[in-house]
């Protein structure tokens, strides 16, 4: 099953990559992707201006999409794991909204495009993430003595909270740069070249290695801590790991792309439909899954209004809100 969804995974990233609003002719993007495989001289006939198009817009925004539907995805299949809640994904623990208030500060105080250059915005959003986090975690732990998973997410809904109040706060005092806030606030995946994709790689692939690695342990916890424990788990260590690793490679994408949300909840979701519950299972696929749903929802947001395009969050919220009702009313999920 994983190889077959891996497939179509390919599948997909080919058909985005040959979909787009520059007029380059699906036959001559394939004769230069080709091209670029050993032993093998194909002439595509794209001019030099084509090719850039393609190798250093088109494509990097394929591969960025794909890392951060599979980060986005996975992590939210870990945290639902860990706190064995079907609800806890990034938002909900404070991740995304603490990125929002760093992006949202470094924005506003001009940093965007000048002076720190375009690395001030996802250094921001990356620091804030991680401190959101972190608040989140000390502030259950200080209230709940951490013995508790769902006193953490309450925790996460109040740090959440705050991190919007205070964003709200900042937007209304510098109102000239409201719409480059939204901007950002509704995710993007437009790239020049490959530098967010390489920024963000070796967090995706440290984040992906590790939660799959634990894709075992995570089903006997799933029957709770005294029994996990019995078998030599523990419990509190694994929670916290898998958290402080679900959130390095959450504040690393968002950092890049903006708040894109749904993704970590609907995906999940799509695929315990499928599979069931098991997370040896539902975690590889979860990655496959997202790549593919994150990159089919920027297919649609380039080209639906084409040549303006749409936020891509707005896109993953129109298709993720209707399906996340829809199993909320089937009663289905982690039950």
């Amino acid at each position: 099953m994983i190889a077959a969804a891996a497939a179509v995974t390919f599948a997909v990233l080919l058909t985005a990559t040959l979909v787009g609003a520059s007029g380059l002719s699906p036959s001559s993007v394939l004769a230069e992707l080709a091209d670029a495989l050993p032993l093998v001289h194909i002439d595509s006939g794209l001019t030099t201006q084509q090719q850039a198009i393609l190798w250093q817009i088109r494509l990097p925004r394929v591969v960025l999409g794909a890392l951060v539907g599979a980060t986005l995805a996975v992590a939210g299949a870990a945290y639902q794991g860990v706190f064995r809640n079907p609800l806890a994904d990034p938002y909900l623990l404070g991740v995304s909204s603490g990125a929002g208030l760093g992006a949202t500060v470094m924005i506003v105080a001009g940093a965007a495009g000048a002076g720190m250059g375009s690395l001030g915005v996802p250094v921001a959003a990356f620091a804030g993430g991680i401190v959101a986090v972190a608040a989140t975690y000390l502030l259950g732990r200080s209230v709940g003595g951490g013995r508790g998973e769902v006193v953490i997410i309450l925790a996460g809904v109040a740090v959440a909270a705050f991190a919007n109040a205070a964003q709200t706060f900042v937007q209304q005092r510098y109102q000239d740069s409201l719409q480059s806030v939204y901007a950002w606030l509704l995710g993007r995946l437009s790239t020049d070249g490959w530098s967010d994709v390489t920024l963000v790689l070796p967090y995706v692939a440290v984040t992906i290695a590790v939660i799959l690695l634990f894709r075992r342990t995570l089903d006997v916890m799933s029957v709770g801590d005294v029994e996990a424990a019995s078998l030599g788990i523990r419990p509190a260590r694994v929670r916290l790991l898998l958290v402080a690793v679900a959130t390095l490679g959450t504040a690393a994408v968002v950092s890049v792309s903006g708040l894109i949300g749904f993704v970590g909840i609907v995906v999940p979701h799509a695929v315990r439909l499928v599979v069931g519950p098991g997370h040896r299972l539902l975690l590889p696929l979860s990655v496959l899954a997202g790549a593919s749903f994150l990159v089919l929802a920027d297919v649609v947001a380039r080209t639906i209004m084409s040549p303006a395009e749409l936020p891509i969050g707005v896109v993953t919220a129109a298709i993720g809100a209707p399906f996340f009702l829809v199993v909320l009313r089937r009663g289905t999920g982690m039950q």
